[in-house]
C-alpha cells in the first residue's frame, strides 16, 4: 500500500473533502445512541428558509466519493446532509445487527439528533433501499419525497444469482467487495458505461486499499444481512411519497427490467427516468442530466 504523500487516492480524497467544505457543508460525527456512531457531511449554517435533503450512499466508497457532483449543485437550493452509513468513512456500531433497515434506522436517529423535521432523501443502490427503508419507518409526514438511484429494491433472489453469472464470479463479495485489481476492473465494467482503459495495477492496489480495505469483514457482514434479495419473490410494499427513480440505461448490476418493475409496484405516485449511456452510477457519469432531474422533481410542487 502506497503511503498517504504518494497515494493518489489519498490526494484525490483531500480534494473531495474541500469540494464539501466549499459546498458550505463540515465534516462532524455523532454518536446517535449507545452502539453507534455515524459520521456525516451537515451543512455549516442551515437555514430555515431551504428544505432539508438528505443523500445516502451506495456500497463501495465512502459518501464523498459517490455525492461530490450533486453537493456543490445542490447546497443553493437545500440544506444537504450527506451521512457515511455504518462501517463506511468513519460510522460504526456496537450492534451485531446488518441489514439496510438496521443503517435506515441509524440514520433516522441520526436526523432525530440534528433535529432535521421534514426532509427528502435520495439514495442510489445500496442507499436506494436504505432510503426505501427510511421512508417506511418514518411516513410522509417527514420524508416527503424519494428518489431512488440505481437501485434494486425489489430484487428476487435470482436477481443475485444472474448477476453474479453475468459477471462470472463465484459468490457477490467477489464482485462488490473486490479483492484483487482484476475483479475491481470487473466491477468497474459493470458500473461505468465507459470504464477507463489502461489502469495499472498499482492505481488499483491504492483503490482497494483506500476505499475498500477498511472494516472489509463488517462489510462483508453488510453484504450477507441483506433482506432484499433473499426470497424468490419480492416482499417490497408501496410507499405513500412521491417517488422519482432515476437508472442509467446501460446498468448490469441492476437491469432495467428491475426499474420498470419498481416503478410499478413502489407508488402511485412514481415516475421513472432513464439516462442513455450511463450505468449504475448515472450522478458520477451524467452528472448535470442527473443533477437536473432531481432539482426539477425535487422543486416540483406536489
Amino acid at each position: 500500500m502506497l503511503p498517504s504523500f504518494l497515494s493518489l487516492v489519498s490526494v484525490y480524497s483531500l480534494y473531495l473533502r474541500r469540494c464539501f467544505t466549499g459546498a458550505g457543508l463540515s465534516s462532524q460525527t455523532l454518536r446517535v445512541d449507545d452502539e453507534s456512531t455515524l459520521h456525516f457531511w451537515a451543512p455549516t449554517n442551515p437555514t430555515a428558509q431551504k428544505p432539508s435533503l438528505v443523500l445516502i450512499h451506495g456500497f463501495g466508497p465512502e459518501s464523498i466519493w459517490q455525492w461530490r457532483k450533486q453537493v456543490q449543485f445542490l447546497a443553493p437550493h437545500f440544506n444537504v446532509y450527506v451521512p457515511d452509513l455504518i462501517f463506511f468513512g468513519g460510522s460504526s456500531t456496537k450492534s451485531s445487527e446488518r441489514s439496510e433497515t438496521f443503517q435506515a434506522a441509524s440514520v433516522g436517529k441520526l436526523l432525530d439528533k440534528l433535529e432535521v423535521e421534514k426532509f427528502h432523501v435520495v439514495g442510489t443502490s445500496y442507499g436506494g433501499m436504505v432510503a426505501y427503508n427510511l421512508a417506511k419507518m418514518l411516513g410522509e409526514d417527514r420524508v416527503q419525497k424519494v428518489v431512488i438511484a440505481s437501485s434494486g429494491v425489489n430484487m428476487i433472489k435470482s436477481s443475485n444469482v444472474a448477476l453474479v453469472q453475468r459477471a462470472q464470479l463465484e459468490k457477490i463479495e467477489d464482485l462488490m467487495l473486490p479483492p484483487t485489481p482484476q475483479h475491481l476492473r470487473i466491477l468497474m465494467k459493470f458500473s461505468i458505461h465507459k470504464p477507463p482503459q489502461l489502469l495499472p495495477d498499482f492505481l488499483l492496489r491504492d483503490f482497494l486499499a483506500k476505499l475498500y480495505g477498511e472494516n472489509r469483514k463488517e462489510k462483508m457482514e453488510l453484504l450477507k444481512g441483506l433482506t432484499v434479495g433473499r426470497d424468490d419473490t419480492s416482499r417490497i410494499s408501496p410507499l405513500q411519497q412521491e417517488v422519482l427513480i432515476v437508472w442509467g440505461e446501460e446498468d448490469r448490476i441492476f437491469p432495467l427490467k428491475l426499474a420498470h418493475e419498481l416503478k410499478e409496484i413502489i407508488s402511485k405516485k412514481a415516475r421513472l427516468e432513464l439516462i442513455k449511456e450511463a450505468s449504475h452510477v448515472p450522478q458520477m457519469e451524467k452528472p448535470r442530466e442527473f443533477n437536473n432531474i432531481l432539482l426539477n422533481f425535487l422543486q416540483e410542487h406536489s
